[in-house]
């Protein structure tokens, strides 16, 4: 008799369809409408990154608590909430007309990208799986890719199509149905509903994790080098990467037109789901550490293709470089986390990991649009992103290998 099927894999499904519209609309979308914002109204490129930084900034300090959201009301009603906040702010950011309406529509969205970004992808996972739970987590976050391979290109053309307003609106009622979808008709809190453990196994091989955790385990994890190898490089990779992210329509446009920076942005987010396979097939056998380091390398090859990108083939070039990185960079400090830390901590030390994240790299689009305003082009910018992301893979190399029990 063939095995029982679990469950799990359609909260992996939900999961992934939830990954796609946050990222799509939540992260790779920004860079559409920062573009956007700037054609319509005229803004300078450090007038429109301003907000966005306090978008991450927020999200990152949500993201920090985000585990005991979850636990309390559980990932129908967060999800739910997160998604029409990010709705929201988004159809605000097509009926602005002054600067300053930039920053309420944001922290508004902010609320749904706290809720619906990585940790919560972890969060949502983690009581479903553990001997797969890197696998699980893989194909759930390949989603968050292809919101760059589907939705950002989609709402490029909408914008084209119909302006931005409109589009804004039409594209926040369907990421609200989709999401409200999803959340409540298959999430559930985790396998005990069903009399199951973990990977569908009988409920009686669970593990007790809260139980074994000791008084004060988070303020030594903070001061061990053990948790910075893993927060420091992935926290500026993720700056480097995120600035890029936000002002790659605005960079790529002038070589390419509308239509061609549309397919720019879809082959980096396709190269990353071809970089997040690459690396799960070959993460089990090496170490993760490994695997980061050779994705920033690549990335920042990309990142300089781009800076003396002289021809639309140039172009393209380096955008495929550079997403090779862009998922990997999302998906491996938890890989990481897996391996060197005792299970019962993952989920926590995950949500810090992506909190402290994103928390840097909200400073990236500022950081990036900062320098263009004062040299006057992006080479500058890109060049300063390669060198942080040069430190990261360096840093990220000087972690243990594995960690033991602590």
């Amino acid at each position: 008799m063939g095995a029982r099927y679990f469950y799990g894999w359609n909260v992996v499904a939900a999961t992934f369809v939830m990954a796609m519209v946050s990222f799509g609309v939540g992260f790779y979308g920004i860079a559409v409408y920062l573009a956007a914002l700037q054609r319509l109204h005229g803004w300078s490129a450090t007038t429109v990154s301003a907000p966005v930084t306090v978008y991450y900034v927020a999200g990152a300090l949500l993201t920090a608590a985000i585990g005991d959201v979850y636990a309390r009301l559980g990932p129908r009603v967060v999800v739910t909430a997160g998604g029409v906040a990010m709705a929201a702010g988004f159809a605000a950011l097509g009926l602005v007309t002054q600067p300053w309406q930039l920053y309420p529509a944001f922290l508004v969205m902010s609320v749904g990208w706290g809720a619906m970004s990585g940790a919560a992808i972890n969060i949502i996972l983690a009581p479903w799986w553990q001997r797969r739970r890197g696998f699980a987590v893989s194909l759930a976050f390949n989603g968050a890719t292809l919101g760059g391979v589907l939705v950002t290109p989609a709402l490029i053309l909408l914008i084209d199509a119909v302006g931005f307003a409109r589009a804004a609106i039409t594209a926040a009622v369907a990421a609200t149905v989709t999401l409200s979808a999803v959340a409540l008709g298959v999430m559930r809190r985790g396998p005990e509903e069903l009399g199951l453990g973990p990977d569908g196994d009988p409920a009686s091989r669970t593990a007790a994790g809260p139980a074994a955790l000791e008084p004060g385990w988070r303020g030594r994890a903070l001061r061990s080098w053990r948790f910075w190898s893993v927060s420091a490089p992935f926290a500026l990779g993720l700056a480097a990467q995120v600035g890029v992210l936000t002002h790659l329509v605005a960079l790529v446009t002038p070589a390419l037109g509308a239509g061609g920076a549309a397919r720019a942005v879809g082959t980096a987010t396709a190269l990353a789901v071809l970089g997040r396979l690459a690396s799960g097939v070959i993460v089990d056998r090496v170490s993760p550490r490994v695997v980061a380091a050779a994705t920033l390398a690549v990335q920042i090859a990309g990142v300089l293709v781009l800076a003396r990108a002289a021809s639309p083939a140039r172009v393209y070039l380096g955008c495929a470089l550079f997403g090779v990185g862009v998922g990997n960079l999302t998906t491996l400090p938890g890989l990481i986390l897996a391996a060197e830390w005792p299970r019962e901590r993952f989920a926590s030390l995950v949500g810090l990991v992506v909190g402290i994240n994103q928390l840097t790299f909200a400073f990236g689009p500022s950081l990036v649009g900062v320098l263009h305003d004062r040299a006057g082009g992006y080479p500058a910018a890109l060049l300063a992103c390669a060198a942080l992301q040069a430190i990261a893979a360096v840093t990220v190399l000087g972690g243990p290998a594995r960690a033991a029990s602590a």
